[in-house]
């Protein structure tokens, strides 16, 4: 599930678990809010589906190439 009207995650977003970077925000059906990172994620995503109004999963981003990178290493 990913919403459009959440916000995208930034480098600023953090794992509730661990303090990694987040990929997944999840909006509980509570009114809460939680983050994760990828590897946490797949973890409870499970638990997550029946207790989320929304997830936005940006775990796609972690196969990006930056535009910085060397020609080389592209």
């Amino acid at each position: 599930m990913t919403t459009a009207l959440a916000p995208e995650l930034t480098a600023a977003d953090r794992c509730d678990r661990c303090g990694a970077q987040a990929y997944i925000r999840a909006r509980l059906v509570s009114g809460g809010e939680l983050l994760f990172c990828a590897h946490h994620g797949r973890e409870h995503l499970p638990a997550l589906k029946v207790k989320a109004i929304d997830i936005r999963d940006e775990t796609e981003r972690l196969n990006e190439i930056p535009v910085s990178a060397p020609v080389d290493e592209r």
